[in-house]
């Protein structure tokens, strides 16, 4: 099983950065495992968490519209994370999955102390943008 620092390396968000900086994002994340099946957030919910998939697939849910799919490398919670809002959607575990959870304080510690962090962050949500469009 690779370690934290090494699934991070393979995240296009992370895929940038130098292995000490990788280190200190791992260090400040958590694992978790999601059965198929789970809610990990729900619309209009008020957490603070980013989640980066390691394995498995997640739907992205808007007023009850299946509206994307996300899978290993991508991640997502970054907005809500970002500006303490409520949730824009509703994400559900497809299959079991593991994913890498940062939290709001955490990431804003991080983005702080090292710009490629946040420069990363910034060009992973210009691109959620223009594929919105």
């Amino acid at each position: 099983m690779p370690s934290a620092a090494e699934s991070l390396a393979s995240i296009p968000l992370f895929a940038n950065l130098s292995d000490r900086q990788l280190r200190k994002i791992a260090k400040r994340s958590s694992e978790h495992r999601y059965d198929a099946g789970t809610v990990m957030v729900r619309e209009g919910g008020r957490t603070q968490t980013l989640f980066v998939i390691i394995e498995g697939t997640a739907k992205v849910i808007k007023d009850e519209r299946i509206i994307a799919r996300r899978s290993a490398g991508d991640v997502f919670g970054e907005i809500s994370m970002i500006d303490l809002r409520p949730r824009a959607a509703t994400v559900t575990a497809e299959t079991p999955m593991v994913c890498l959870t940062l939290e709001h304080d955490d990431v804003r510690t991080l983005v702080m102390e090292d710009p490629r962090i946040a420069w990363s962050l910034l060009e992973t949500l210009a691109g959620r943008l223009r594929d919105a469009d």
